[in-house]
């Protein structure tokens, strides 16, 4: 009798496949809708377009629900297919990528929240400043997408990288909209509102950089270091 065989058959393996496939498919899913809210909260705050505002904090309920949906998905393939190497990897880091991206969610639904009270507040200059801050942490998160979806480590490496640009961009705002509030106590309201909205940017720049330090993860096998460069930190709002 022939010994049995420890290796799995040609169907197991496509199904593992497929498993794989549809978890990285919804990883997807979920970095679209969150860039997509993002996108809507910047415009919400740009255009004081309230009904927008409104949709982006109805909408980051998909992305909550997706979360927990991607980690059934990839416990039930890790307890069922007790995969090795870069496909533990795989299925770890979907896990982390899709908690972060909820959180990135969080983060647009609170921007879209502090857009909802601008409609009664006097405008300031400085909001030009937050939209061409918003925009590049946008910018920074499709790039970490794609270099995601490539395995691109090198695109990666340089995400994680170019977030002291958003953390520099986060200082000089903090700076502008504290000038204008010395100077004209009536701007106090609308530039606290805005303090609040840039650190949540600073902080979805934050969250790209996780995501690249789990696509290097991926691909590598080893953490990708913590020598990122940062910027000072500034700010009196504390932890918000």
């Amino acid at each position: 009798m022939a010994p049995e065989s420890n290796s799995p058959t040609p169907h197991t393996v496509s199904a593992f496949d497929d498993d794989l496939i549809a978890i990285q498919a919804k990883i997807a899913e979920m970095g679209g809708l969150a860039e997509e809210l993002l996108a809507q909260a910047l415009d919400a705050i740009e255009k004081r377009d309230m009904t927008l505002a409104a949709h982006v904090i109805e909408q980051d309920k998909k992305l909550d629900a997706m979360e927990m949906e991607l980690e059934e998905m990839a416990t039930t393939v890790i307890a069922l297919r007790q995969p090795m190497a870069q496909d533990l990897r795989v299925l770890i880091s979907a896990m982390k990528i899709s908690s972060t991206l909820e959180r990135i969610g969080d983060l647009a639904k609170n921007i879209s929240k502090r857009a909802m009270t601008f409609q009664a507040k006097r405008p300031l200059p400085v909001t030009s400043s937050i939209i061409r801050m918003g925009q590049r942490t946008l910018d920074q998160l499709s790039e970490v997408l794609n270099a995601y979806t490539t395995r691109d480590t090198a695109r990666a490496v340089a995400v994680w990288r170019r977030d002291v640009e958003i953390d520099e961009m986060y200082n000089a705002l903090f700076r502008e909209v504290v000038t204008y509030m010395m100077e004209d106590n009536r701007t106090i309201s609308m530039g606290s509102q805005l303090l609040f909205i840039a650190k949540n940017l600073e902080r979805i720049g934050d969250h790209t950089t996780h995501i690249s330090e789990m696509v290097y993860y991926i691909q590598e096998g080893e953490p990708l270091g913590d020598d990122r460069p940062k910027g000072e930190p500034m700010g009196l709002v504390g932890e918000l």
